[in-house]
């Protein structure tokens, strides 16, 4: 039954509810006793109030216009969209947050925003504290510092921010994941897990309902905080980059089934990405599997008291159990396989292509 929504409720608009992230943020918003809303172009799948509570409005985060509607008389704007894959970042990413600005503005609402590893270059890695100077080394991070850049403006003129950093986010519902797309093949039983890192390279990961978990206890503090506050979780964290592979391993185990680890198929991505856009970001992208980033949550703990954390066996289990990835689950579902396509095609779909042909010879 949706939720009913009288005007004493507090109201949220979610940018990306399609995505892993904004649509986690929904749900826990949700559960809190917010009314959502949440915007998609092309027809949304419910408009008005939609089975599972979300109030959904048919619209564009590119169009001004759509962006004020959605959010009139919202107090947050969970900004959490992006052009699809790795393309129109140039032309889009900032047109979008000027229009989640204007609506923030407007309703004085205030703006929470997944942050990004990608602003910040080398020189802050292993550790990375959240007043680290950012100096992105990628065309991806310069954007994404830009936009932290601009949100800090405009939090001086009275536009409270919110951000929160985490690793490489794993779930049930994740979505374009690496997890999803990189180690795992979603719709399949598990034999198999690709390995991205370099030997002995440590890397952050991050369940997404903490994760989610985390912004809507912020959120429900917004007026206590920093009016930019910016906060990193520490999430879990593969001090050799196996951990994580041992993990999905053990848990597979207990379904009687042996995992074999091999490693990513880098090779490709250098051999098709001078013909494949995507496949040039993703390789850009590559240092952050080369070298060992891992964030200091300090500042979440003496906010919080602590951080949200799930039981590494006990996320991994939900997440393959989600992708349908254990023996006997619903992999063998077509909406499964359906939507496991769906996310490697909007994520990237020529690296995709390459993991196909490695599993395909292995098989």
């Amino acid at each position: 039954m949706a939720h009913e929504s009288p005007y004493n409720v507090s109201r949220a608009l979610v940018l990306g509810a399609t995505g892993g992230i904004g649509g986690e943020v929904a749900r826990q918003l949700l559960a809190a006793g917010w009314h959502v809303r949440a915007l998609r172009r092309g027809g949304a799948p419910h408009v008005g109030a939609s089975p599972n509570g979300i109030e959904w409005r048919d619209g564009d985060a590119m169009h001004t216009s759509d962006v004020l509607a959605a959010a009139r008389d919202c107090e947050v704007i969970v900004h959490a969209v992006n052009p699809p894959g790795y393309r129109h970042w140039d032309t889009q990413v900032m047109p979008m947050l000027e229009n989640t600005l204007a609506a923030a503005t407007l309703n004085g609402a205030t703006i929470v925003l997944p942050g990004t590893v990608y602003n910040y270059g080398p020189e802050t890695f292993p550790v990375l504290h959240d007043d680290a100077p950012q100096h992105p080394r990628t065309r991806k991070g310069r954007i994404r510092a830009t936009m932290e850049g601009r949100l800090r403006d405009a939090s001086r003129k009275g536009v409270r921010t919110i951000i929160v950093r985490a690793g490489d986010f794993f779930g049930p519902q994740a979505g374009n994941s690496w997890f999803g797309q990189g180690l795992v093949k979603p719709g399949r039983t598990t034999r198999v897990v690709r390995v991205p890192n370099a030997h002995g390279v440590g890397h952050q990961w991050s369940y997404l309902p903490d994760v989610g978990r985390a912004m809507v206890m912020l959120i429900e503090r917004r007026h206590t905080l920093d009016d930019f506050a910016n906060f990193h979780m520490a999430g879990h964290w593969d001090t050799d980059g196996t951990q994580m592979a041992a993990a999905i391993a053990r848990v597979m185990a207990q379904h009687g089934v042996d995992v074999t680890t091999r490693r990513f198929p880098w090779w490709l991505v250098w051999a098709a990405s001078p013909f494949v856009t995507t496949l040039r970001e993703l390789r850009e992208m590559r240092y952050l599997w080369r070298q060992s980033v891992r964030m200091d949550n300090t500042r979440l703990v003496a906010t919080l008291g602590q951080e949200p954390h799930t039981p590494l066996d006990v996320a991994i289990g939900a997440t393959l159990e989600g992708l349908g990835c254990l023996p006997g689950g619903p992999h063998s579902d077509r909406s499964v396989r359906s939507s496991a396509a769906q996310g490697t095609s909007q994520w990237m779909p020529g690296v995709a292509g390459a993991i196909g042909d490695a599993r395909a010879r292995d098989d």
